[in-house]
């Protein structure tokens, strides 16, 4: 389900492997557990490395949404 809040927004958009990984990394290292982070891509790689990245790092991935070619992922701070 889309959080109805969202504590932190990254915009990836444009960037490629392995960017969208490194600012996700970033963002959620001046985050605390239980915030949202909302992270827009447009590489396709995205798709596969956020839900891997969410997954070995422990932190959630709570919903997941594509807008035209804008790929959207929901984190929760572990």
């Amino acid at each position: 389900m889309k959080p109805a809040q969202v504590d932190k927004e990254v915009d990836c958009i444009g960037m490629i492997c392995p960017l969208p990984v490194l600012r996700t990394k970033k963002a959620l290292s001046d985050m605390t557990t239980g915030q949202i982070l909302k992270i827009l891509a447009t590489d396709q790689g995205a798709e596969h490395d956020l839900p891997m990245f969410a997954k070995q790092t422990g932190n959630e991935l709570i919903f997941t949404e594509t807008d035209d070619e804008v790929y959207i992922f929901y984190l929760r701070r572990r």
